[in-house]
């Protein structure tokens, strides 16, 4: 028997969120469909899938896009899982109490979703006491909108139970449909399903690599934004706490105690997040060996700039510069 799949669909939803989960489900049926007639067995694995809307009506993506719907009440039951989109539409679709209700009131095996999806299901209460991601630029305000959901920004997408998963941005919810199938029927499935989309089964790194490096606020006394001008202008330089408290004209402890509450981290944690930033834009705007960046960027040695790349971006910088080069 086919798994029985809704796409929630409303007005504003992201078309990739809908057509990327859509292809790959669809990929696995026709898989597992042309291998049971191989072997003259009858058809029963992979997936049925309906796009379904409150109303039934057409589910505009913008632009001229638009999918047909069904509606949710007259979707068949059982449901095995739930796929919930993100899009422009996100705001207005979690302020539909009609939706919010119908996705409490399911009893679907799964809840999945897809970038900006997880504030819909977060408002319907199914992500409480969660780990769960979405897009990277929405992760802080979806830790702040949602004190019950613990929001990891970095991973491409998070199986937090046997229920609950939830995806990075946009195309991630390709990677973690890719992961469903692999959980439904096995890796050789899922692996021919990447393989005939052209995709890795599983992405090297997490999403922190695709954001743009965090702009820190600055402080609001002038020696330590002055300190902190005084490192980002100068990456490579040995920025000891005891020079930079030297230069804030303050001692080592109160300007470490200051600096961290108003920037928000410690001097040294913000020394290396800016080295760190610094070496991310010569990996990809020069053709610098990784060992020139490194002593130009005050890490002193490939190999510390490569553990300090693992640790905050994910990947190696070998691997950053083939990707965003």
């Amino acid at each position: 028997m086919k798994k029985n799949v809704v796409i929630v669909g409303y007005p504003g939803v992201q078309a990739l969120d809908v057509v990327g989960p859509f292809d790959v489900l669809s990929g696995a049926t026709l898989r597992l469909d042309v291998d049971a007639a191989r072997t003259g067995r009858a058809a029963t694995g992979g997936y049925s899938i309906t796009l379904a809307s409150i109303d039934g009506g057409a589910v505009s993506a913008g632009r001229g896009l638009e999918f047909a719907a069904a509606s949710l009440s007259d979707v068949a039951e059982p449901i095995d899982t739930v796929i919930i989109p993100g899009g422009y539409g996100m705001d207005a679709a979690r302020g539909t109490s009609e939706l919010i209700c119908w996705l409490r009131r399911s009893s679907a095996r799964r809840v999945v979703t897809v970038c900006t999806g997880s504030f819909i299901a977060a408002q319907a209460g199914l992500l409480d006491g969660c780990t769960a991601t979405t897009h990277w630029a929405w992760a802080g305000r979806m830790a702040d909108e949602f004190p019950a959901v613990d929001v990891d920004p970095d991973p491409i997408f998070v199986r937090s139970s046997e229920r609950v998963w939830t995806s990075a941005g946009v195309s991630a919810g390709i990677d973690l449909c890719l992961a469903l199938v692999e959980d439904d029927y096995g890796t050789r499935v899922a692996q021919t399903v990447a393989r005939g989309l052209v995709l890795s089964l599983r992405r090297s790194g997490g999403q922190t690599q695709f954001a743009p490096p965090v702009w820190m606020p600055r402080a609001r006394r002038a020696p330590i934004r002055d300190v902190q001008h005084l490192i980002e202008s100068n990456p490579g330089a040995a920025h000891s706490v005891a020079s930079l408290a030297g230069h804030a004209g303050m001692s080592a402890r109160h300007f470490t105690r200051l600096f961290t509450g108003e920037v928000g981290e410690s001097p040294g944690v913000y020394v290396e997040r800016i080295r760190t930033g610094a070496a991310r834009r010569q990996l990809t705007e020069t053709e610098d060996t990784v060992s020139v960046i490194a002593a130009r960027c005050g890490f002193g040695s490939a190999e510390s700039l490569r553990r300090n790349f693992v640790r905050r971006v994910g990947v190696s910088p070998d691997q950053y510069r083939k990707t965003f080069a």
